[in-house]
């Protein structure tokens, strides 16, 4: 079996000390620059019912909660993780246009140009590359072998290349549930500083003993800050992950693809 497969990606301990990073840069980011005393009326001092006028959006982001700094650390996981898998996987596709490399292959395959196709996969890398590699030497590998009849032959390189493949394939999708998990409760975790907030301004609302419209709109918009980080957290994991499914999802195709034109042409012309 090979052992042989790309690395990359973040290990477990590695993946759960980003998360805890990103959660402290929100709230660093929330306290540090949302809650600067630039952004508040007369330097950020209270005012005589202790409410902190915002005069910007950034002052008014403050006022969202202690929802506001979970909010933001998601959306930068969303981001750290983004880019972790961008790197990864664009390791993985190799140097060159996978559809050109798979071309290549096959007809270097065709020509029974192996030690042609071997510099081919050297030259570009990757897990497509790793998967063809393991293939061909297991062609030529079985070729020669006067104890296998060719049924037996087929099913080994069908065997070796399903098993690099399998090497292949979890580092691919590795990491992918944290940018899910972030699509999915990024939203849930911005309504329910939503609610809270508008809990908090109808209460304050109840005590003052007198309407006052403009102090409910105010809380009301503080509110929806939550809502308004929590979807953008979600849209962007959303439109992530569903980049990198795909990536991957041609990745797996043209390894099928490329196996399938190895095991085919020993079916053809092997002995």
């Amino acid at each position: 079996m090979s052992t042989k497969k790309t690395s990359g990606g973040f290990p477990l301990i590695v993946s759960a000390l980003a998360i805890v990073i990103c959660l402290g840069l929100g709230v660093f980011i929330y306290k540090a620059i949302l809650g600067a005393p630039s952004n508040f009326e007369g330097g950020g001092h209270a005012s005589a019912s202790g409410h902190r006028t915002p005069i910007n959006i950034l002052g008014t982001m403050y006022m969202g909660g202690f929802i506001v700094p979970i909010l933001i650390g998601f959306l930068l996981t969303v981001i750290t993780f983004a880019i972790e898998r961008f790197i990864t996987i664009m390791k993985a596709s190799g140097k060159g246009n996978t559809d050109k490399f798979v071309s290549k292959i096959k007809t270097l395959i065709s020509n029974h140009d192996f030690e042609g196709a071997l510099a081919e996969c050297d030259r570009q890398g990757g897990s497509l590359a790793n998967v063809v590699h393991e293939g061909i030497l297991k062609y030529r590998f079985v070729e020669n072998d006067s104890h296998m009849d060719k049924e037996q032959k087929v099913e080994a390189i069908t065997k070796s290349i399903e098993e690099a493949t399998s090497l292949e394939l979890p580092m691919l999708s590795k990491n992918m549930v944290v940018i899910s998990t972030m699509a999915s409760i990024g939203t849930l975790a911005g309504l329910i500083g939503t609610v809270v907030g508008m809990i908090t301004a109808f209460s304050a609302l109840s005590a003052a003993g007198a309407p006052d419209t403009s102090a409910l709109a105010t809380g009301i918009s503080e509110a929806l800050v939550n809502t308004l980080v929590g979807i953008l957290t979600s849209a962007l994991a959303i439109i992530f992950y569903n980049y990198f499914s795909n990536r991957i999802d041609q990745i797996t195709y043209a390894m099928d693809e490329a196996g399938f034109s190895i095991v085919k042409e020993f079916q053809s012309t092997g002995k």
